[in-house]
């Protein structure tokens, strides 16, 4: 037999197979099998539940705030029958008694051959029944479809390396399978910051997400059901006052249901329905908070192997991009640089003027020169006015840097607003330039985020400061692939802007990497 049992919003089950269960909080010298705490209200035992003559019953053992059986009282009523779905409150925990179906004969009044026969029979159906469909697409009834996603992901788990497909595939199954559901999203908290970010979400360019409520599954370590105040509560199900958020994104229900492990809350997944406030059931809940453990052991087998890779990963492709001397320091201090540098996470801005070079084929010298100080002039002082720095200029390109070399909370926001008002610049200089008959560029934008180092790099005849690394190359893959006008931004760079900016999902073809996700900013939500 197995027991649900609830307290607080809290589900767990146990099996059992014993013909007699002892239920309560735990008291010297008595076996308690199921232990209710920290329900205070279950007395210490409180009930036991047995098996006789082929069917289960239920005895309230001289509790202090008795036990109902389906609404019903049976303190002092000694034992009462239960039948399969019956709920049972004890204190303030429902339980829910998942029994076994009766058995029509026994086997072991049957002939031996007869015998041997229907124990094979019976494995068989038996098998047949608890045979998931392992396809979510293969599985036809909404039972079937769940236990589908919740055997498939473990196997997913085995084949994916990349932490973020296997996030979006968690949201996209959990859309999939619970009815309602039209949207979806999964949140990872950063560790150094305390900021949710955006690690999924269905469709992946438009997330509906509360942080409201987000915060308050993981502050809380529980799921809950969330509907517009009106809505029919059910079990579970809170219908408190709207956040901004959720009016923002029309939210009329959702389920939020927190990553836990080793009671650290790691982060949050969530489905919603724009249309209907009742469209989603406890039993959701249940299925959403399984998806989000799975979620939680995900990102910690993840990251566990990244740390275990990264030192040396790290370490090495930035051996490739400096001198052999300071290779050597590199070497010697395993990744602690104390010589030239230090590891630093900062934003690399690339900029480029699109067709410089043909342009620059129909010009004087003194007018590519003229061209040049007209952008530069302009769009310089923006990236100064928001905390960046100029790491280089490359002809008609500019680097540009923000966290490095002070450290910078809002980088990633400041990258892109730097970005949309230097295309805005370009505008006005161009109106300008073309006034006065001169030729006019356009300008491609790319931006990118992650661990570089930054510091005094090069010789005691030649230092420079500047940032070293694969964000930069990559911020520089995303400039190549950004049209005339236009500012690209990775995924990495999209986790952290995703509320403050509209964008658009588009792929940059890369020549070693194949397509690369990026996100084209639109502008600035209102």
């Amino acid at each position: 037999m197995r027991i649900i049992y609830s307290y607080k919003s809290k589900e767990s089950f146990k099996d059992f197979d014993k013909t007699e269960i002892i239920i309560g909080r735990p008291l010297e010298g008595v076996a308690i099998d199921l232990d209710l705490t920290p329900d205070t209200k279950v007395s210490l035992p409180h009930a036991r539940i047995s098996t006789e003559y082929g069917k289960y019953w239920i005895e309230d053992i001289n509790s202090t705030l008795g036990t109902r059986v389906n609404g019903e009282e049976i303190k002092g009523r000694g034992k009462q029958c239960l039948q399969a779905g019956d709920t049972v409150h004890i204190g303030g925990t429902i339980l829910r008694m998942d029994i076994p179906g009766e058995r029509k004969e026994s086997v072991k009044d049957l002939p031996p051959d007869e015998a041997e026969s229907k124990a094979v029979e019976g494995a068989t159906q038996s098998l047949d029944a608890a045979k998931p469909a392992f396809s979510p697409a293969e599985a036809t009834t909404s039972s079937e479809r769940r236990l589908a996603l919740l055997y498939e992901l473990p196997l997913k788990f085995a084949e994916e390396t990349q932490l973020d497909e296997l996030l979006q595939l968690i949201v996209e199954r959990a859309v999939d399978v619970i009815p309602g559901a039209t949207r979806g999203a999964l949140l990872v908290n950063d560790r150094q910051t305390g900021q949710l970010l955006l690690a999924a979400s269905l469709p992946a360019d438009n997330p509906a997400v509360s942080t409201t409520l987000a915060q308050k599954a993981m502050e809380h370590h529980e799921g809950f059901i969330w509907s517009r105040p009106g809505a029919a509560a059910g079990d579970g199900v809170e219908a408190e006052a709207i956040p901004g958020s959720a009016l923002e994104y029309n939210i009329e229900s959702a389920i939020y249901a927190p990553l836990l492990l080793n009671s650290e809350s790691m982060g949050v997944v969530c489905v919603d329905n724009h249309k209907s406030s009742s469209a989603f059931h406890y039993d959701d809940l249940r299925l959403l908070q399984a998806l989000a453990h799975h979620a939680a052991t995900a990102v910690a087998q993840l990251e566990r192997e990244k740390d275990l890779r990264h030192e040396a990963k790290v370490l090495s492709n930035f051996l490739r991009l400096v001198s052999p001397q300071l290779a050597e320091r590199l070497t010697q201090y395993q990744g602690r640089i104390r010589l030239g540098g230090e590891f630093r996470e900062a934003t690399i801005l690339f900029s480029d003027i699109r067709g410089f070079t043909k342009l620059s084929s129909q010009m004087q010298p003194e007018d590519v020169s003229e061209m040049i100080e007209d952008y530069f002039s302009r769009l310089v002082p923006i990236i100064f006015n928001h905390n960046g720095m100029v790491d280089k200029y490359v002809g008609d390109a500019i680097v540009a840097v923000f966290g490095s070399p002070a450290a910078d909370e809002q980088q990633h926001h400041h990258a892109v607003q730097t970005a949309l008002e230097m295309q805005s610049a370009m505008h006005e200089v161009n109106l300008n330039r073309e006034t006065r008959g001169k030729l006019t560029g356009e300008l491609g934008i790319g931006i990118h985020c992650g661990e570089v180092v930054h510091g005094f790099i090069g010789s005691s005849e030649r230092m420079e400061f500047t940032v070293i690394g694969d964000a930069v190359n990559r911020a520089s893959r995303y400039c190549d692939g950004a049209d005339r006008g236009e500012v690209l931004i990775s995924p990495e760079m999209y986790k952290w802007v995703w509320k403050s900016f509209s964008v658009e999902q588009t792929y940059i073809p890369t020549k070693h990497e194949g397509d690369l996700t990026a996100y084209r900013i639109k502008g600035v939500k209102r």
